[in-house]
């Protein structure tokens, strides 16, 4: 499996996250343009800066430049994180995890979490952000589990039917149809649950703090 981060534009996560994460094989680090200005601060040496350049500081420009690769892409028609992952896809990149995605511009959040469904059938992207991890599963998954772990499930339509095992409030062919229905701060009871999905995708959040803690990351 071959892995890698993307860091985006947005609140960046400490130092001491991207480096757990590089010793659970994610060694190659994309910056998303002004990503890259969060790297400099950290002291992290991208492997790529991608996108149409309007974010990144002239210092962090500089610093960078003959150092790392810098792809200037001014198509307009992706963010500057698409085009990360249009890229990491190209270099057979199966599994990323996208960091800095929240900040100022709810636009610009939402946006993130749309790429995560939007390349799901070609690469296998988690989001961390603050304290959360979120994944996008469809299909039938066993998933390590802490007993008391609280785990929230979202859905997005009502064709997509949700089914669980090993959870306080269990699901039976539920849909949880964005804006009508959702399993927020649901809890494991017991070290691993299952969930069967179908007809679409979901997403689910943990704790990444405690999935760390516990090495299941």
């Amino acid at each position: 499996m071959k892995k890698c981060l993307v860091l985006a534009n947005g609140k960046p996560p400490t130092k001491n996250v991207i480096y757990s994460l590089m010793k659970h094989d994610y060694t190659t680090l994309f910056c998303a343009d002004g990503g890259a200005n969060a790297a400099m601060k950290m002291g992290l040496f991208p492997h790529y800066i991608i996108g149409d350049l309007d974010s990144i500081q002239e210092e962090t420009f500089k610093y960078y430049n003959g150092k790392t690769s810098i792809k200037k892409i001014s198509w307009q028609n992706d963010t500057d994180v698409e085009k990360c992952f249009k890229f990491a896809i190209k270099k057979k990149f199966n599994e990323a995890i996208l960091l800095g995605v929240t900040g100022d511009r709810l636009d610009h959040t939402f946006c993130n979490l749309g790429i995560v469904i939007k390349y799901f059938d070609k690469i296998n992207i988690k989001i961390i952000a603050g304290n959360s991890l979120l994944a996008a599963l469809t299909g039938t998954h066993k998933l390590k589990t802490i007993p008391g772990e609280t785990i929230s499930i979202y859905g997005f339509d009502s064709r997509t039917k949700i089914s669980s095992k090993g959870l306080k409030y269990p699901l039976n062919k539920t849909a949880l149809h964005f804006g009508h229905k959702e399993s927020t701060s649901n809890i494991a009871f017991r070290d691993q649950i299952e969930l069967k999905v179908t007809g679409g995708i979901i997403f689910v959040i943990r704790d990444f703090y405690t999935m760390r803690k516990h090495d299941l990351i």
